[in-house]
């Protein structure tokens, strides 16, 4: 019974560990679910899908277009191609041509003597007799029907492939433009890339400084309790004075105190940093804070610093030329506006009625084939936009001309405040030293009733003050080495 309960016990106790275990997190890890969890890392990366689309797009309005189109009309009435006293004369051509016909008869008969009236008499009944009005009369009907168009019903087709041969160069500037936005976006990319890493790494350090500084108020609330213990002591053998306790014990509240503002600032750190990388805010995970003293430990040196390396691997830099080429693109589009523009055309046109042939009932269609040519005359406008993205390139230049200013200030600004803290280090290392040596010196004459606990807690709080600014200079110098490759566009 007593073995099932120890094992009850220890399965438990094996459960309670394993769920209270945290998760070792290192700055690699974090800088890659950084970049996987990311949302305006995402939007980078859709936008620059998008400029690779709109790219293929340019590049295909540089080449033909095939369309098709049609449409149905309908009208009350239709095309006419005879005027109403045109269909009646047409109609009647044969009573007109026959009574014509009488006329020049009579004209050149009836002066015959004798026989004319009777001729003209016998050519009239001939005439009358003969089917010649009737046939006419029916030949102009025909005429008169097929040229009725029957145009209230009307259906058009065509099939059109259009090429632009020329326009001004603005195709090209187009193309050359949606090339250059798709490079810009990568190098925005590469920007907020950059820029996430940096803040997951202040992220980082911050909770790797935190955490340092916890240990260090846990180690001095150490220190404080054994004070207090043994000063409890030495009033009790009537050594110490309840004032020297009085001493210790406020000691001992404020490094409680700050030993829970620690704990609260670690909490508030790994917070920020969780929200960085994507986890939740809840996460219970800890640092590689050990790793500090080796990030840091070199020999200090930072190497020489060529300005225009700088420039030509500054990503904004390249940002800028980028903007500076498409500026001038869009220069050249301007200008197109003042250019000609060419362009060919070629089709098949189907139509019912079917006009190529009498606008009968049927479909009919024919090839086509055509030139387009617009030369712009007065075109105020474009000379103004040109004028305009002119402008635009000279801004970027005076933008460039700024950043470069600025980067060489950031480049000496950081390379000033890194060598300052390995400078820093070098001193806390030797003050470390020395609060080590005189503790170890304060708690022995303690120990051996040579130095009161104020003395000793003197040392205590040197040594805490030491022990932090090496800290604190660890953590400047990883973050200037970041922000140093940073500056220089590694």
């Amino acid at each position: 019974m007593y073995c099932k309960r120890l094992i009850i016990t220890l399965f438990t106790l094996t459960l309670a560990c394993a769920g209270e275990a945290q998760e070792v997190l290192s700055l690699d890890t974090c800088r890659a679910r950084a970049l996987r969890a990311n949302t305006g890392l995402k939007r980078s990366e859709l936008k620059r899908e998008e400029t690779e689309v709109l790219q293929n797009v340019a590049l295909w309005q540089m080449l033909p277009k095939v369309s098709a189109n049609g449409g149905y009309l309908w009208m009350e009435k239709q095309v006419n191609l005879l005027s109403e006293d045109d269909k009646t004369r047409i109609s009647h051509m044969g009573d007109e041509a026959a009574a014509d016909l009488g006329t020049a008869l009579h004209r050149e008969f009836d002066d015959i003597p004798v026989v004319g009236n009777a001729i003209s008499t016998r050519l009239d009944n001939a005439i009358a007799n003969s089917n010649l009005a009737p046939h006419l009369n029916g030949i102009g009907e025909e005429i008169v029907q097929g040229l009725e168009t029957d145009t209230r019903n009307m259906g058009v087709a065509t099939v059109t492939l259009t090429q632009p041969i020329y326009l001004g160069g603005k195709l090209m500037a187009a193309y050359r433009t949606a090339r250059l936005l798709h490079e810009l976006s990568g190098m925005e990319y590469d920007k907020e890339r950059e820029s996430l890493l940096v803040s997951v790494d202040e992220a980082y350090w911050q909770v790797v400084s935190v955490q340092h500084k916890k240990e260090l108020a846990e180690q001095y609330a150490a220190l404080l309790d054994t004070l207090e213990h043994n000063v409890q002591l030495a009033v009790e053998a009537e050594m110490a004075t309840r004032g020297d306790l009085a001493k210790v014990r406020v000691k001992r509240n404020e490094a409680q105190m700050n030993l829970t503002k620690a704990t609260n600032g670690l909490a508030l750190a790994k917070m920020l940093l969780a929200q960085r990388c994507g986890m939740p805010l809840d996460a219970s995970f800890t640092v590689q804070g050990a790793q500090v003293v080796q990030e840091v430990k070199d020999n200090g040196d930072i190497p020489a610093i060529d300005i225009e390396e700088v420039y030509a691997r500054r990503g904004e830099m390249h940002m800028l030329r980028l903007s500076d080429s498409i500026a001038r693109e869009g220069v050249r589009m301007a200008a197109s506006t003042l250019k000609p523009n060419i362009a060919v055309s070629g089709g098949y046109l189907l139509s019912n009625p079917n006009v190529f042939d009498g606008f009968s009932n049927t479909w009919g269609g024919t090839w086509m084939a055509g030139v387009v040519v617009n030369v712009p005359l007065v075109h105020v406008g474009g000379i103004y936009a040109v004028k305009a993205a002119k402008a635009k390139r000279r801004e970027i230049a005076l933008q460039t001309e700024e950043a470069k200013e600025l980067i060489a200030l950031q480049v000496n600004k950081v390379s000033y405040e890194l060598e300052l803290a390995y400078k820093k280090k070098v001193q806390a290392e030797s003050l470390v030293e020395q609060a080590e040596e005189n503790l170890r010196l304060a708690d022995e004459s303690f120990k051996a009733g040579m130095c009161s606990s104020s003395d000793l807690m003197m040392a205590q709080t040197a040594w805490l003050q030491a022990q932090t600014e090496l800290v604190d200079a660890d953590i400047e110098i990883a973050m200037g080495k970041v922000y140093l490759r940073q500056a220089l566009g590694n």
